[in-house]
């Protein structure tokens, strides 16, 4: 496939503009999809998002200051409220009917605040992505890492969507030669793509052997399976886990084994870098903090090796931008995740086309 040169991200659609921890009431400056926005609370505790330059000479608002629930210019005092609407000029009585900033559909939910970038008649919370490990009761998470990865987002996600990279880049922790050598499965339909593969009576890799020990004692043959679903345009959820081999896992019985969720949404920044929020849950020992800490400092290391090889990447695509890109059968997952992506840009470009036409 030949790399795209125009704009690569959809806009109608829900993005992770940061942790919920991350807002508070002061004013955020964050980049997304090309947009400077400015977050911050409400005295109610609502998260607001505003584009990040003042009506009047569009010095950023996140260089103001909070009054009550109202954005401040720093250069001339113009506020303006979440909705928006200015409510302060100075010097003068009457308010230019004219002087707003755009805001955008925000909600919180599992520990994120989102973000609607496109038309905001279109927001609908039901197509929020689906996180809710990072609060559900039954599993505990470490949560509030971010990542400032320099690489388009899809980079991401082809990374995610083909975990044979495992075997190659990560193998002093989870890379075992099964990964790149045991069959898998791709299933998709219009909002999801999921790949499936099992790794039967294998050795289990350090980051494994370490998680059944702690729960069960040492084991020398496990099951292994990688679950990875992705939900268009940039969230990628992947069910891991290792049980005794033969104890039932494939079909359901995952109580002799130790499972975790790696919860990845990524967000675009620019055309070639985004915000990379992600945890890891897992669903035993949910009060002990020093194994919590523990696997964040594993995954830490892990994905640190894959910002090395995502930035690489994106400067080799730079600098050969009219080299395409070739596909194995290991890239059938992350080949559907692109044709999910590539639709929702293309559904929305085509009323632009047709205006234009």
């Amino acid at each position: 496939m030949m790399l795209e040169t125009s704009t690569s991200f959809p806009l109608n659609a829900w993005y992770a503009a940061g942790w919920a921890s991350e807002f508070q009431r002061t004013l955020l400056a964050r980049r997304i999809c090309g947009k400077d926005l400015v977050f911050y609370r409400t005295e109610a505790g609502l998260p607001v998002a505003l584009d990040d330059a003042c009506w009047h000479r569009l010095l950023p608002l996140s260089k103001g200051r909070l009054d009550g629930d109202d954005v401040v210019c720093g250069y001339h005092g113009i506020a303006f409220n979440p909705q928006g609407r200015c409510t302060f000029m100075p010097s003068q009585q009457t308010i230019n009917p004219s002087a707003c900033v755009r805001t955008y559909p925000v909600v919180e939910r599992h520990k994120f605040v989102w973000i609607w970038m496109g038309d905001a008649a279109l927001a609908r919370e039901d197509m929020i992505p689906d996180m809710h490990w990072n609060d559900d009761p039954a599993w505990t998470s470490a949560t509030g890492n971010t990542i400032h990865a320099q690489c388009d987002y899809r980079l991401v996600v082809d990374n995610l969507m083909d975990l044979t990279h495992e075997t190659f880049v990560h193998g002093s922790s989870l890379g075992h030669k099964a990964v790149a050598e045991s069959p898998f499965s791709v299933t998709h339909g219009p909002r999801f793509v999921t790949v499936t593969r099992w790794m039967h009576d294998i050795h289990p890799p350090p980051h494994w052997a370490m998680q059944y020990e702690y729960r069960f004692g040492k084991v020398d043959h496990v099951d292994r399976w990688q679950i990875i679903r992705f939900e268009a345009p940039s969230t990628v959820v992947i069910d891991v886990g290792v049980a005794k081999t033969g104890t039932g896992a494939e079909q359901g019985n995952r109580s002799i084994g130790v499972n975790g969720h790696v919860l990845n949404t990524m967000t675009p920044e620019t055309e070639t870098t985004c915000h990379y929020f992600w945890a890891f849950a897992r669903n035993y020992a949910l009060e002990d903090e020093q194994m919590t800490e523990r696997l964040r400092q594993d995954v830490i290391r892990v994905f640190g090796e894959d910002e090395v090889i995502l930035a690489a990447q994106q400067k080799a695509v730079l600098n050969n931008a009219r080299t395409p890109f070739y596909n194995l059968n290991i890239d059938a997952g992350a080949m559907w995740a692109r044709r999910l992506i590539d639709r929702m840009v293309d559904n929305e470009r085509a009323p632009r086309r047709a205006l234009a036409g």
